[in-house]
Formats: C-alpha cells, structure tokens, sequence
C-alpha cells in the first residue's frame, strides 16, 4: 500500500483522501455499538467495514471473537440458530457439557484456554488446593463465553496506509485455579481483502497451567454449495469419524444440504513451506470466489476439517489446533501437553484472504498445493 490506499480502482494517498473527506467514514470504519434483540440484547460488537466491501463484527463479549463477516455484500460467516447469545445466558456444566454448542455461531468460535475438544476430567493437583483435586472441562472450554475488556479500537494512520483495528483482552480466572490471559488484536487495512488475527496467551498466575487452544472458523452459505472445493497440502489424513465411512460424502468436493446428516471429522496433517506457513482454501468456482486461512504450523501443528451438511445448519469449519483429535487426557499421558509457568505466553498469528477473481484464486491454490515442496 506504498503508494497509497485504492478506492474504485484508483490510488488516493492520505492528503488527497483528506482533502475530500472530514474523515475516512466515507471508505472505511470502526465502530462500537450493541445488540438489542433477543438473546443476542447487550452484546458488545466492533464494526469493521472497508473500502475494498470487507465488512466483519467482533463480538467483544464473546472473547473478541468474529461474528458476521462478508465480503461486498455476500456473507461468508456461517450464521447458526443460535445467534451470538449473551455469555449471561450461557451454562457451562448444561446438557452434559455440549451447552457451548448453544452459544455456536459465526465465523470464529474460539476454544481454550486450558482444555479444547471432548469433555474431560482431569487432574488439579498443579492448583494446590486440597478440596479441588480434579478439574471438569465441558466441549471445547471456557474461553468463547467470557466478555472482553475492549483496549481500544480505531483507525490508525502509516504513512499512506490506513489501518482498522480493535484490541481486548479475555481473562479465564478461578480462585484455586487458573489465571489466563488471552491479548487480541484484530485488525485489517482500508482497502485489504484480509483479517488479520494475533493473538497472546499468557499465564498470569504463579501455578503452571496446562494450555490448549484451537479456532473453528466456520463458513456458510452461499460461500459453500454443492460443487465448493476444499484444499490443504495434505500430508496425511491421520483419522476420521465413523460417520465418513457411514455416509460417504465426499471432504473435497462439498455436496448441498442432506437430511439427517451426522458431522463428519477429519484430522489431517499438512505441510508448510520454508518460512513454517500452512494454509487451507474454499473454493466457490461458481462465484469466483474462494476463502483462504493461513498460520504458522509451529503454533498451530494439528488441523481438523468439518462438516456440518444437515439441512438448516449447512456448515464447514477448518480448525487449527495445538493438539491433536485425542484431546487432553491422551497428552498429559505422552507429555504433549503445553504447560505455561508464570509469565510465559503463546503467541498466534492467523490470517482471513478474500480472493475473488479466477486469477488470484488458481495462484492461491497453487501456492496452497505447493506448501511443503517450497
């Protein structure tokens, strides 16, 4: 964006955009407003809305994750049932520690901080407190239902760049228990096609702390119909659920909706290229349109795929993951288990690319394909 921000096709640097605009509200916008209706009343969101038609609300109450998301007026968030509920309303121990999927909407749902994947039990004894043995960790944990202390947000000059962004920090804390911080900036230029996500999680406390994390970046309709391509440099498939046997509906070329449809899971492992990147893509040849997802294998080394087809909650998610399909118990048993001490931190970058002509699209398949042979 050296020489300067592209507003329908031409070039404008800052003092041109100045001399015709009190501000930049005219090509690009962050805003902080509230929900009102239903269960979704009070809500926090940050509004991002640029000049290139990228548009995105982070729900600041529900862990600064990424709600609604489009791209010149087509969604490619998957919106559920749901709706972005209200954390207040949320119940962690309900209906046998599946309530989070009552709280499952939009296209990021983050899972953490300390446990992600199945419920579990285990043990506590690292908190020191003798009535506190074990600790019970309902699906995918505490992390998504817990509101944010919004840092700040607006638009940040550089040079002749203009960049939005918005920062919250998310604390998971307990007496007799686990103090967690995760830092989060989201941000995107005034004339991008891409979400940029960083994230920090640091163990305040003075107890080591287990720590798992993972996204389900979910999209939906009409990003993905019948004939949607998914691709990923695909080393291995590593497992699947019993239900792609079951059904054999293809992970690669996503049908349309099926009635009575059971999730199908994959776990695969993917390669990188020389810099450590990895990446996975939704191809809508139909639209000439196509969503690709990029992170650092180091930070992110597990992958999950899935698929949700049932008619009225036709989802795909890709899932970068700090572990693998097996879950928590499985890694504190082979020591795989990432354990904080007091003042360590993790740190995650992932990036969100809209590509919408044949041309950017076949070079970012081709570069996706072409991970772990560069």
């Amino acid at each position: 964006m050296g020489d300067g921000m592209r507003v329908d096709g031409q070039s404008w640097s800052r003092l041109d955009l100045e001399r015709h605009n009190a501000g930049l509200e005219a090509v690009a916008s962050v805003r902080a407003v509230e929900l009102q209706e239903g269960s979704e009343r009070g809500v926090r969101v940050v509004e991002f809305r640029n000049g290139a038609g990228l548009a995105f609300d982070v729900l600041v109450d529900r862990a600064m994750d990424i709600g609604s998301a489009g791209f010149q007026g087509r969604q490619f968030a998957w919106h559920s049932g749901t709706g972005f509920r209200h954390p207040g309303l949320h119940e962690y121990s309900d209906e046998g520690g599946v309530s989070w999927l009552r709280s499952f909407s939009g296209l990021t749902v983050t899972a953490g901080l300390d446990h992600t994947l199945f419920t579990t039990v285990s043990d506590a004894s690292h908190h020191h407190y003798p009535h506190r043995q074990t600790v019970w960790n309902g699906l995918h944990g505490r992390v998504a239902n817990i509101p944010a202390r919004l840092v700040g947000h607006g638009v940040e000059h550089r040079e002749d760049e203009v960049v939005l962004w918005a920062e919250g920090e998310v604390t998971q804390a307990a007496v007799f228990g686990e103090n967690i911080r995760l830092s989060r900036r989201i941000e995107c230029d005034a004339d991008g096609h891409e979400i940029r996500l960083l994230d920090r999680v640091r163990n305040l406390g003075f107890d080591r702390q287990p720590h798992m994390f993972l996204y389900h970046i979910n999209f939906g309709w009409p990003l993905i119909e019948e004939g949607t391509r998914f691709v990923a440099p695909i080393h291995e498939t590593k497992w699947q659920s019993d239900s792609v046997d079951e059904q054999g509906v293809s992970h690669v070329t996503i049908p349309g909706p099926q009635p009575d449809f059971v999730e199908q899971v994959y776990e695969h492992r993917l390669a990188a290229d020389k810099d450590g990147y990895t990446s996975a893509m939704l191809i809508n040849d139909r639209l000439e349109w196509a969503l690709e997802v990029t992170w650092r294998l180091d930070q992110f080394p597990f992958f999950f795929q899935w698929m949700h087809l049932r008619e009225g909650a036709y989802a795909v998610a890709l899932e970068p993951s700090t572990n693998d399909v097996q879950g928590r118990l499985a890694a504190e048993e082979d020591e795989t288990l990432i354990w904080l001490r007091h003042g360590e931190e993790r740190v995650y970058e992932t990036h969100f690319n809209v590509h919408t002509t044949r041309t950017t699209i076949a070079d970012a398949e081709e570069r996706c394909a072409r991970r772990g042979s560069m």
